[in-house]
């Protein structure tokens, strides 16, 4: 019988954290041997002030994956609180962007609702985020998906969000 895979216990932290996987832009593991071309802040060692502004720094900049772990790092740390939907909302939208960009078109559509789904929620201005309008934006492009309006890959044509 062969023996258990022993390694490390607990959850990660910031200075003890699996190895980085290499990826690409949009967030994609590589062969261990690739270049990694993606470089990530320690979002595990920032406070959430910092995490939500970097998040909008990189929605803004069309950086999406970054985005989405900035926002799902300030979801976790927000967690019990009036704003984890908040930011579980945001970090749908980004990864909604990632699968349009990565080609997914049902993925895309279904993250982009759900994040807009829970950004409406918050009133306009929320946190420096003109919620009504990320959510309008991400619907209208959910739909546009959808009715094949709009093609998803890397060379997507779409309104790019600001928030």
């Amino acid at each position: 019988m062969p023996r258990e895979a022993r390694g490390k216990t607990g959850k990660p932290t910031a200075t003890r954290n699996k190895p980085q996987r290499p990826r690409d832009e949009l967030g994609r593991p590589q062969s261990w041997d690739a270049e990694n071309t993606l470089e990530l802040e320690p979002y595990e060692a920032l406070p959430l002030k910092e995490n939500h502004r970097l998040g909008k720094v990189h929605l803004n900049a069309g950086r999406y994956f970054p985005a989405h772990e900035a926002w799902e790092t300030a979801w976790k740390q927000a967690r019990d609180t009036d704003d984890a939907e908040f930011f579980k909302g945001l970090s749908q939208l980004a990864a909604g962007y990632v699968h349009l960009l990565r080609g997914n078109a049902y993925g895309a559509a279904r993250l982009l609702r759900r994040g807009s789904g829970r950004i409406a929620a918050y009133p306009p201005g929320h946190r420096g985020i003109d919620t009504a309008g990320a959510a309008a934006a991400a619907q209208g492009l959910a739909r546009a998906v959808e009715r094949g309006d709009v093609r998803p890959g890397e060379l997507a044509s779409f309104a790019r969000p600001v928030v």
